[in-house]
């Protein structure tokens, strides 16, 4: 059964499903819809067009589906969307989208998000990643898969992160960090692949290999980046796990730290 704290606000509007759990001091706003088995700690404040899935465990002191902090924002509709199965510790903030971009800012489902997380507007954050503690991530950023921030990384508006790419503590990424790559640094430096994770999530030896050759024929090759692009795409004809990275060079607008 719904077990909703007497002392908690709930929205005779709001949607909640089976088994959910909303503690005490809470809000829960008109547009809000939370899935089942889903928990919410005490003093969260979940608001605006905000839709979360089912599992989740959202803890204490949450601000969820907040306005954007966006001058441009004029109060329009816009959404905030979270899937399945999350994490979501203490002092996290994650704001709804603008209409600028999507609408929406996503939150995709099995993540990891420890304590004072900031995910701004029209942001995506994809599936299996971690954030580790006070990442902070500016607008219109996209996290793919399986990605690791550091604790305290920052992340520039509009900077796309690959899947399996990690960053260590205090990271500052101004440009798009390709597929498997780690950084660090506050004037961040490629540090190799993920090759840990990479074994991790059942990355054969061989793929794993190709992967740390893909690298060395993007940062220690001397080629120009089309050159690398180029020659990881004939690579990718044996080896199809490097496609994502081939695409993920073709598409980058911010350039790539490299």
């Amino acid at each position: 059964m719904t077990q909703i704290h007497p002392t908690a606000v709930v929205s005779s509007h709001a949607q909640l499903g089976e088994n959910v759990t909303i503690g005490p001091y809470s809000i829960i706003g008109d547009h809000v819809v939370i899935g089942d088995n889903t928990s919410v700690g005490a003093h969260t404040v979940i608001e605006g067009h905000t839709t979360i899935g089912r599992d989740n465990q959202i803890h204490h002191f949450c601000a969820l589906g907040g306005v954007p902090q966006d001058k441009k924002y004029a109060g329009e509709p816009t959404k905030l969307i979270i899937g399945d199965r999350n994490t979501i510790r203490e002092f996290c903030s994650f704001h709804t989208g603008t209409i600028q971009d999507a609408g929406e800012t996503r939150v995709g489902s099995d993540n990891w998000i420890m304590g004072y997380v900031h995910i701004a507007h029209d942001c995506v954050v994809a599936n299996h990643t971690i954030l580790a503690s006070n990442a902070q991530i500016a607008g219109h950023v996209h996290v793919d898969d399986w990605v690791i921030l550091g604790g305290m990384t920052g992340v520039h508006q509009f900077v796309h992160i690959g899947a399996h790419a990690m960053t260590g503590g205090g990271t500052i990424l101004f440009q798009d960090l390709p597929p498997f790559v780690m950084a660090v640094g506050n004037n961040p430096a490629p540090k190799g692949i993920n090759s840990e994770g990479l074994k991790r999530r059942g990355f054969s030896p061989e793929s794993v290999m190709a992967i740390k050759r893909a690298y060395r024929t993007l940062y220690r090759s001397g080629l120009t980046l089309e050159e690398a692009r180029e020659k990881i795409g004939a690579e990718a004809v044996t080896y199809p796990e490097l496609n994502p990275l081939v695409e993920f060079l073709a598409q980058s607008k911010r350039g790539i730290l490299r």
